[in-house]
Formats: C-alpha cells, sequence, structure tokens
C-alpha cells in the first residue's frame, strides 16, 4: 500500500483518488478551493471516459445525472441548415462498449466526490493548496498555503491549468493565446421554444467561429458555448462573466436560434482559449502531473476531461505492476505521452475544420460538409479516440 497526496481535488484528482483508494492505497486530496464544487458547464464524455466510470462502479449514480444524447449534428451557422453526421447516443454503446454522457460538470464532480468520501470519510481537505514540494530518495512532501507539510510516497499534480506542480517540475511553458475566445452559459430547457428542445448534440459552423449546444442533466439544461475569433480579450479563466448584449454582439450574424439561447441565459462567462505545445514529462521521481496539470487541450474534441479519467486508472494500474513510485510514475508517462499529445495536437486542428472560409454561404457549405464530415473521414477522427480502454491498454 502507498501512501499518495493529490494536489487538486477536480474531475481528475478525484478519479485517481478513487481508483487508488478502491485499490487499497492510503490516499490524501488537498485543495485550494475552501468549497468543494465545480463551475456550471457541461463536459462530453466518451466511451473512453464513460468506460472508466463504469469500472469505477458509478454508473447507477452517473446515470440519475447525464444526458445521453439521441444523436449529433452539424448545423451552418448563419441559416441553421443541419447534417446529422453521427449518431453516438444511438450507438457509442453498440460500437464502443460504452454510453456517451453529457453531464453538468458540478453533478459530475458531485458524484466522484460523493463516492471519494464514502470509500474514505478523511480523504478530501478543502482550502489547502498546493505551493509547492520538495522530495527526497523515500518520500515527497506538499507544502501548502497555510505552511503545514505533508510527506507521503507519491504525488499527484491534478491542479489544472495553472498548476503549481507541473510549474516547479519542468517551469512555466509558453502558453500561446490563440487569437480565440469562447462564450459559456446554460439555458433551462422550459425557456426555450419546443423545436429548440430536442436531446441532440449540435456543432454550428461559421466563418470565424462556432457555436456547441448539447443537454445536460437528463435534458433539463441546454449547455452553450460560442467560440468567436476575438484578440481583446486574454483571461484564461471560467469565472469572467460577460453580458448578453456583448455575446450577441459577437455572433450577430448567427442563425435565430442560436441568438434565442443567448437571450436566454443568466449570465454568460468568457474565457480566453490558450494554446500549449504538449509536454515531453509527465513525471519526475516521485511526482508527476496529470489531467489538465499535464495536457492542457483546446476545447475542440471534447476530450479534456476523458484524457483525465484515462489517466487517473492508467497512474493506478502502474502501481500496481511496479515495486517503486519512480518506476510506476515513469510507465505512466511512457504510456500517456503519444495518446495525449496526439489529442491536443487533433483538438487544434478542429479549429480550423469548424471556422472555415468555405462556410459563407450555403452552396460551399454543403459542398464542404459533404467532404469533410463523411462517414468514413469521422471514423478516421473519432474512433480512435473513444476505442481507448485505459483498464486494458497495454502499460
Amino acid at each position: 500500500m502507498a501512501d499518495i497526496l493529490i494536489a487538486g481535488a477536480g474531475l481528475g484528482g478525484l478519479t485517481a483518488a478513487l481508483a487508488l483508494i478502491q485499490r487499497g492505497h492510503r490516499v490524501r486530496v488537498f485543495e485550494q478551493a475552501n468549497e468543494l464544487r465545480e463551475v456550471g458547464a457541461g463536459v462530453q464524455l466518451g466511451a473512453n471516459g464513460t468506460r472508466v466510470l463504469i469500472a469505477l462502479g458509478l454508473e447507477a449514480a452517473m446515470q440519475q445525472v447525464v444526458c445521453a444524447a439521441t444523436s449529433k449534428e452539424m448545423r451552418l451557422g448563419t441559416t441553421g441548415q443541419s447534417w446529422r453526421t453521427f449518431d453516438l447516443g444511438e450507438t457509442s454503446v453498440e460500437r464502443f462498449g460504452a454510453p456517451y454522457w453529457m453531464v453538468h460538470r458540478g453533478d459530475f464532480h458531485k458524484v466522484l466526490l460523493d463516492a471519494v468520501r464514502a470509500a474514505s470519510p478523511e480523504a478530501v481537505r478543502a482550502g489547502n493548496g498546493c505551493v509547492g514540494f520538495s522530495q527526497a530518495e523515500d518520500a515527497v512532501t506538499l507544502h501548502l498555503a497555510s505552511g503545514e507539510a505533508v510527506s507521503g510516497d507519491l504525488l499527484i499534480g491534478a491542479d489544472g491549468v495553472h498548476s503549481r506542480v507541473r510549474q516547479q517540475m519542468f517551469g512555466p511553458g509558453a502558453a500561446r493565446f490563440t487569437g480565440i475566445m469562447a462564450w459559456r452559459g446554460l439555458v433551462p430547457m422550459e425557456r426555450l421554444p419546443p423545436h429548440q428542445r430536442r436531446l441532440v448534440g449540435a456543432n454550428w459552423m461559421g466563418v470565424g467561429g462556432h457555436v456547441v449546444t448539447y443537454p445536460l442533466r437528463r435534458g433539463e439544461i441546454l449547455n452553450f458555448v460560442g467560440v468567436v475569433e476575438r484578440d481583446d480579450w486574454r483571461v484564461e479563466s471560467w469565472n469572467e462573466p460577460g453580458s448578453r448584449e456583448e455575446c450577441l454582439r459577437d455572433l450577430a450574424n448567427w442563425h435565430e436560434d442560436v441568438k434565442t439561447i443567448i437571450r436566454n441565459i443568466d449570465t454568460p462567462y468568457k474565457w480566453a482559449l490558450l494554446g500549449r505545445e504538449p509536454l515531453n514529462h509527465y513525471a519526475q521521481g516521485r511526482a508527476c502531473v496529470m489531467g489538465d496539470a499535464a495536457h492542457p487541450t483546446l476545447p475542440f474534441l471534447a476530450q479534456g476531461a476523458n484524457m483525465a479519467l484515462e489517466d487517473a486508472v492508467v497512474i493506478a494500474r502502474c502501481l500496481d505492476l511496479c515495486d517503486s513510485p519512480a518506476k510506476a510514475l515513469r510507465r505512466y508517462e511512457n504510456a500517456r505521452l503519444q495518446r495525449t499529445a496526439a489529442i491536443v495536437r487533433g483538438s487544434s486542428d478542429n479549429t480550423k475544420r469548424f471556422h472555415n472560409p468555405a462556410l459563407g454561404n450555403a452552396e460551399g457549405a454543403a459542398a464542404y460538409v459533404e467532404r469533410e464530415f463523411q462517414p468514413e473521414k469521422v471514423r478516421q477522427r473519432y474512433d480512435w479516440l473513444y476505442e481507448y480502454d485505459a483498464l486494458t491498454v497495454a502499460l
């Protein structure tokens, strides 16, 4: 049994904690925030993520809060013309052996937190942010903002895109502003007209931007993300409020259905999208990073949370296979570097695909969608994501 320290009680940190507790390890999770909750936004969980959650015993709890969309469709931002591209909702279990879920981050976080606390009531400590760490040959010590120092056998940095653990291990890293910012918001379905209450995920494409909508919480709310090319907002935070008026200005030329959604958001939030080159290492001695701390990614493949779930299980499996923490973390690093780098780069590539100039008129858009979203091309871009099984992949 190892004594494991985790910095960060987000989705990745809690999943790692649960996987490790279930394997008999002692786990202590230290979270900067005083209140353990996630901000209101949607998360898409492909089969590669949901099979992890099911294996951890969370299927029943997740079924109470998720929405399994019936299909996904592409839509033209100006006219609303739609193309049904692939039916992950109906065929995910059949094709990949696990469902495709859409879930509110707060609901998902609560399921994980409840499971961790049920397995180990004292495991999670809020209001204890990480400021750094030190390590010796036989232990690693996490230094907290309170001045306290706690030691264990292994440290997992799950402390997000601005990770203190990663900065100490590998430096701050260069973040490149992409020239893109995103709006996000939630709308109760009952506020929308009937034709906008369908349980489908939609990707609206256009010149200079795209919009993603999908249902959450059993279909009771709609998640909205509006991505626009704007270089005057560079704050990388999910908690910066904007206004409906500003959001409507950014999407002034879009279809009335998009504008209806925006008008019914109570408070839209905005954040700048920064790109980062993938790291060459995730581990250093008895410490490692995972999730957004290891491989922050643009949200254009909907794989950020899924990668964190994969990381969590792979770390736990590597500890089962190795006789020392350092060996386990090297094996984890080797198992994850290539896949996560491919996802980070693939997410960046999708920016061009969703914002293509060919989408400027209906005729050009139809030809573009016909060419770029042929079933075979869609399978090439997505199947490798969902087929990956963190529970059985060779380590």
